[in-house]
């Protein structure tokens, strides 16, 4: 199965990300595919295809490296990655965070699950472009500007991704399991 381990902010911080977006939207080319707000998440460690048998192993290595100590983020800055993706930053712990997808990364790949060579960029994907190439500077001008409410990480998901079972033939994600973490508090 397809695999991810990943972090969700909550909806007061998509709800105010997407009310800042109108900017964004209205000079960003034509033919994007935006991302549903529901599936917006922060990817720790992208696992790609994990046999079942895996799973357990995987799920416990997982629960030992997710922590507990608080993660305070904000959603904050964004630009593009070349012509194909818009994206929005992070702002705050975002050593701690690093950390956090080290660690994750390092537990998947103990249980024998092999990670992509990346370098992480703690980023949320808001759109892609097709297989035309697509002047995003614009709308990347726009997402610098965005500045979102701080939240505490509630927890780490190990998600399942079903490419094309999601609405428009997008993809449905499902947790498999999910790991609390502590809040800071105040929030």
């Amino acid at each position: 199965m397809r695999l991810f381990v990943s972090i969700s902010p909550p909806a007061e911080a998509l709800d105010a990300l997407d009310a800042e977006l109108g900017p964004t939207r209205s000079v960003a080319p034509h033919g994007l595919r935006w991302t549903r707000p529901e599936q917006w998440h922060l990817t720790l460690a992208f696992l790609g295809e994990v046999p079942d048998a895996d799973v357990p192993a995987l799920t416990d290595g997982l629960a030992a490296a997710v922590g507990e100590a608080p993660i305070s983020l904000r959603l904050a800055g964004g630009g593009c990655f070349g012509d194909r993706v818009l994206w929005v930053g992070l702002a705050g712990d975002v050593h701690a965070l690093r950390t956090l997808a080290e660690s994750t990364g390092g537990a998947a790949a103990q249980a024998g699950v092999a990670l992509e060579d990346a370098a992480f960029r703690p980023h949320l994907t808001l759109a892609r472009a097709g297989k035309e190439r697509a002047d995003l500077r614009p709308a990347a001008t726009e997402l610098a500007q965005v500045v979102g409410p701080a939240w505490d990480v509630q927890g780490v998901h190990l998600m399942h991704s079903r490419l094309g079972a999601g609405p428009g033939g997008s993809a449905a994600h499902e947790p498999i399991a999910t790991w609390p973490r502590r809040q800071s508090g105040g929030r």
